[in-house]
């Protein structure tokens, strides 16, 4: 016959194991969807790749701000580009490249800041084998983006 204070402790494990199953299945389903949808997948020739746009806010009067989740499949990346008012990345997820130009690129993983200044060339985008998530937040009261030529296979391998 079990001992009171072993049938209590094995009560005791069999509850917690039961009870936690079911909220660790659903941390793990909430921890792999993505903070924001993708949303549109991105058309224009400013990207080489497949990414997807998801518009969070638009630049207006009141705030010249524009924020943007954007995700590259792996290889996909902007063309060299700049910023008239300056932008900031924010990685979310996977892992990507970032570049300005004359410098060496540098990896990017979630959580990392990158402050891309005013009017400096630069491209971003996701490493050949990871996807990667960003949000771009790209002041706007200065122009818009000024598109420049593509990222050379070269370039985006060094």
């Amino acid at each position: 016959m079990m001992k009171p204070k072993s049938t209590v402790k094995l009560f005791l494990l069999a509850a917690l194991t039961f009870s936690c199953r079911p909220q660790d299945q659903a941390a793990k389903e909430q921890a792999q969807e993505p903070v924001f949808a993708k949303g549109e997948k991105i058309t224009n020739d400013n990207f080489t790749g497949t990414a997807w746009l998801n518009n969070l806010v638009s630049a207006d009067s009141l705030n010249q701000n524009a924020v943007g989740s954007v995700t590259f499949e792996p290889g996909a990346r902007t063309k060299w580009h700049s910023h008239p008012a300056g932008q900031i990345i924010l990685a979310l997820e996977g892992v990507g490249y970032y570049q300005e130009e004359g410098k060496e690129k540098v990896i990017i993983r979630k959580g990392k800041v990158v402050k891309c200044p005013v009017n400096v060339p630069h491209w971003h985008g996701a490493s050949p084998d990871t996807a990667f998530v960003q949000i771009a937040i790209t002041g706007r009261e200065k122009g818009e983006t000024v598109w420049l030529q593509e990222v050379t296979e070269e370039e985006y391998h060094q």
